[in-house]
């Protein structure tokens, strides 16, 4: 079995994406429509030193992770059997599971990167050779209990969350035995109880955007589990200020016979952090492989996307007038052929909108 994992906030680098965005030129385009600038120039050449920024950072590492995972599927054809993503990848999982487009994907992260830099009074820190018990029992002992755990990356490497002044004032608990302190470069107190009007704020956005039952199991950051349909846009909302519990994420993944993991993006945080949790949890709890749905009596085989683009060119030219079947875009007109897009995807372009829309998804005006 295999999961594909995408990294979130932090894996960031100037130069991510390399030829990338030149080999998928039209989601690139949509990018830059949507974000209002370059997100090709910020990621390899980052003239303003943008990227570090959370505004700006969120949707270049959205971007780079789904064009290395359209890359992944145009050069392999296959697809995992579960997905993953840490954090702000998480959004990339639900992309890869079809749980909405690449556009409204990033339309989602980058209100998520907007209201997350609006938090400017925290702080996080990466303690190191501790444990969830021993941080609690320091954190109570020396009346911090303002500060919450944001991050469970391993059992024995764990991130704190809070005000500026309190992971200050924990800073020397920390450093003392084996125990490492490391602050991080971060601008608020991302997943800790002080983003709460973060999270209230985008359960009002992601309100308003239609979701599709995931073809690909998500693992949620917020339970360590399988994701369930009607919970996704919760979880997401609750992402912001609860703790992403990686250490959980691959310890059921990891329960599965023979899973291996693959990293989708830049870099190999993610990778590290798996290979420490399959030191330290060396025999995770074991369970069977999740049964496949069975079909309905009346389901028949469907059709494929190939067969779909052939049907739709056959019956539609360019420039036929189209609505929108899972959301509300206005008046649409094709301004292309219908094409396969990523090996996988009935897909075609659309003007007044500037980007494709799923066969699937759309139907003729007459």
């Amino acid at each position: 079995m295999r999961t594909y994992v995408f990294p979130g906030q932090g894996s960031q680098r100037k130069g991510m994406g390399g030829a990338l965005f030149d080999e998928f030129e039209d989601l690139t385009r949509a990018a830059d429509s949507i974000l209002g600038y370059s997100v090709k120039a910020l990621c390899l050449e980052d003239p303003e030193g943008l990227l570090k920024q959370t505004e700006y950072t969120q949707p270049a590492l959205y971007v780079v992770n789904a064009l290395s995972y359209y890359r992944k599927l145009r050069e392999t054809g296959l697809v995992p059997d579960f997905v993953a993503g840490h954090s702000l990848g998480e959004f990339n999982a639900l992309l890869a599971a079809e749980c909405f487009d690449f556009e409204t994907g990033l339309r989602l992260v980058k209100k998520r990167g907007e209201l997350m830099a609006q938090a400017t009074e925290g702080g996080m820190a990466a303690v190191l050779n501790a444990s969830e018990k021993e941080i609690r029992t320091v954190l109570e002992q020396n009346g911090l209990t303002s500060v919450d755990l944001a991050n469970y990356n391993t059992p024995s490497q764990i991130v704190i969350s809070g005000l500026v002044e309190d992971i200050r004032a924990a800073q020397p608990h920390f450093q003392t035995g084996n125990h490492l302190f490391v602050t991080l470069n971060t601008s608020g107190a991302f997943h800790s109880r002080y983003m709460e009007p973060a999270r209230a704020e985008f359960a009002e956005f992601l309100a308003g955007i239609p979701f599709s039952e995931l073809r690909i199991p998500v693992i949620s950051n917020v339970t360590g589990r399988p994701y369930e349909n009607d919970l996704v846009k919760e979880n997401l909302a609750k992402q912001i200020v609860s703790s992403v519990r990686w250490t959980d994420t691959v310890e059921h993944l990891l329960g599965y016979e023979g899973m291996e993991f693959e990293e989708i993006g830049h870099g190999d945080v993610l990778t590290k952090l798996v290979k420490k949790i399959r030191r330290e949890i060396p025999n995770p709890a074991r369970h069977a492989a999740p049964a496949a749905k069975p079909l309905p009596a009346a389901a028949r085989p469907r059709p494929t996307a190939a067969d779909l683009v052939r049907q739709w060119n056959e019956a539609h030219p360019v420039g036929t007038l189209v609505k929108s079947t899972a959301g509300d875009y206005g008046d649409l007109r094709t301004a292309t052929e219908a094409t396969v897009l990523f090996g996988h995807r009935p897909a075609v372009y659309m003007n007044g909108y500037r980007g494709y829309f799923d066969l699937t998804e759309i139907e003729p005006v007459h």
